[in-house]
């Protein structure tokens, strides 16, 4: 059972994502907040393991929300659901640890698919706003917003490691990586284990930033 809070300032989107979300049997809304110091209180009482949290909200609006959240409960996953497609909103939310990222005019299908990914470790971007968020994280060795990796580690990479990392970088599902490189999940799976072990990093979010940086993204491996 997947336990999941929504976080919106308008009572009428907490009430309807709440009532469709519950007619899956594997979700289980145990709670909704109206802004981002509701959701602290709530999580005082309440294991959550995803929240759709709004950016849009008085008082601790969802990015400063999610920074206190990651810090306080790193094992909550997030899911930023808004109705802006802001750069700033964007960027900070995935830099300080959403796993996705969702306009809220994505089907219900597709937010119950979202949840379970990302309750599964795997980020999700949607896809209208996903060259977006390449095109920021490309920006932010500007901004000194960088994900540091030992090189000592970084030499320890294999290369279908290598490519595994590359498709993370493009915002690639498993299934999809999978497809692409002729592999099954599962070994997707174990590349992205052992991939986030040798580098020392957190989740596929920050790999994914790396990747970018690193001018991974530009090479071709199967001409090495």
């Amino acid at each position: 059972m997947i336990k999941v809070m929504i976080a919106d300032d308008q009572e009428l989107i907490r009430e309807s994502l709440k009532i469709v979300l519950s007619t899956h049997e594997d979700i289980d809304v145990v709670d909704t907040a109206s802004d981002g110091f509701e959701v602290l209180k709530c999580l005082e009482k309440y294991v959550v393991d995803v929240i759709l949290m709004d950016i849009r909200m008085p008082g601790l609006d969802g990015v400063m929300a999610t920074k206190e959240v990651k810090a306080k409960y790193p094992n909550t996953k997030i899911i930023i659901l808004t109705t802006f497609d802001d750069d700033d909103f964007v960027f900070s939310a995935l830099r300080y640890g959403a796993s996705g990222y969702l306009l809220k005019g994505v089907s219900m299908d597709e937010l119950y698919k979202a949840i379970v990914t990302v309750n599964t470790g795997g980020a999700m971007i949607n896809p209208d706003i996903a060259t977006k968020v390449f095109s920021m994280f490309s920006k932010m060795q500007q901004n000194n917003y960088t994900i540091k990796v030992d090189e000592k580690d970084v030499e320890t990479l294999s290369k279908p490691e290598w490519k595994v990392i590359q498709h993370v970088g493009y915002g690639l599902s498993n299934k999809e990586i999978a497809q692409k490189l002729f592999l099954s999940e599962g070994t997707v799976r174990n590349y992205l284990s052992s991939i986030l072990s040798k580098l020392n990093l957190r989740d596929r979010t920050q790999l994914a930033i790396w990747a970018v940086e690193s001018g991974l993204m530009t090479r071709t491996f199967d001409d090495e």
